[in-house]
């Protein structure tokens, strides 16, 4: 898989999830990736979120490694 198909596998699992992110006021941007760690920006009512690393992790992380399976790791930036 080239760098393009990669980011497009990322943008797509991100689609998936964001409509769930949304539907709290919330959401979610993808920044990069660079050796296997995709870096994303939560937005919105997920910045100050109790629950934001388990929905990165549980959720964002597991999206996202079933379109790309090579991801190690997704980290919150800001």
């Amino acid at each position: 898989m080239n760098e393009q198909e990669l980011k497009n596998n990322i943008e797509k699992a991100l689609a998936e999830i964001r409509p769930f992110l949304q539907a709290d006021g919330g959401d979610i941007s993808f920044i990069s990736v660079e050796k296997d760690i995709v870096k994303v920006e939560l937005l919105g009512a997920c910045i100050g979120c109790s629950v934001n690393q388990m929905t990165l992790k549980n959720g964002v992380e597991a999206t996202i490694k079933r379109y790309a399976p090579q991801i190690k790791e997704v980290l919150e930036v800001s």
